[in-house]
């Protein structure tokens, strides 16, 4: 793994930084595919967005330095992290802040072909104001994944929000196809609005793919005639089953992979 801090070669983080102390910052983990950054665009779009929302101030020229990085990387896991940067006691931020910058490259992992799910028993709160950004406190998705029992042979699992609604999984988003159509999940009050997401609903629009958000229940999980997720790294990845539910390997969602592949030539930064 290497890794940069504010532009340098290092492992070191000042220890008043709000990232560290209050998980005030943003992230993103991207695909890097022979030194170009998949989606990028839609990577910066959500950052700044997200660093909007909170109020912090974008390091300058994250971009060139991205794609620099990414460069030299070769195939590999790109994950950025952008904090308020550092600052006193107390969660009030300070009026003027330098921000933070992480960069680190991971190993390209082994991408499943297809993927089985469970049901987390954590709930997802309702918050409007952080909904769709991708800040740095994932409790709820840590404390989900501390549900799997040794052995268990589930891949993810499926969050709920307390309203007992169809959000996402622990480390993706979620499609369903039902009576020809594609659904996924409102995140108005929770969850991270994925990149891959609203690409692959732009390639459903482009394809002609009925494609809506909508409330979805488990039911509406389990009576789907295909379910799949999405994330930045693993594209778009088929579910055959969630607990004791079996689903096909369906033409929609193998629709949407090949015209995900034929955009897919020339879709990165």
């Amino acid at each position: 793994m290497n890794t940069w801090v504010n532009g340098a070669s290092s492992t070191r983080i000042d220890v008043t930084d709000r990232g560290l102390h209050y998980g005030d910052g943003l992230f993103e983990t991207m695909a890097v595919i022979d030194g170009r950054i998949r989606l990028l665009e839609r990577h910066l779009a959500r950052l700044l967005h997200g660093a909007e929302r909170l109020g912090i101030v974008m390091p300058d020229n994250v971009d060139v330095m991205l794609r620099e990085k990414a460069a030299v990387s070769g195939t590999a896991i790109l994950k950025l992290i952008v904090t308020r940067g550092a600052g006193g006691r107390g969660y009030t931020p300070p009026a003027q802040a330098s921000p933070g910058c992480i960069l680190m490259t991971y190993p390209w992992p082994s991408v499943p072909t297809s993927m089985t799910l469970r049901v987390c028993e954590t709930r997802l709160g309702h918050n409007p104001a952080l909904a769709g950004i991708k800040h740095l406190n994932r409790l709820e998705q840590v404390l989900a994944s501390r549900e799997w029992s040794v052995g268990e042979t589930a891949d993810d699992g499926v969050m709920l929000d307390t309203e007992e609604r169809v959000i996402e999984t622990t480390r993706a988003n979620l499609f369903i196809v039902s009576g020809g159509k594609l659904l996924t999940p409102q995140l108005d009050g929770s969850g991270v609005r994925g990149v891959m997401r609203d690409h692959v609903i732009d390639v459903a629009v482009r394809n002609a793919i009925e494609c809506s958000e909508a409330a979805l229940s488990l039911d509406d999980l389990h009576n789907a005639d295909e379910i799949f997720v999405t994330n930045a790294v693993i594209g778009v990845c088929p579910v055959t089953a969630l607990g004791q539910h079996r689903f096909p390997i369906g033409r929609m969602t193998a629709r949407i992979a090949t015209a995900l592949q034929g955009e897919d030539k020339h879709p990165c930064g």
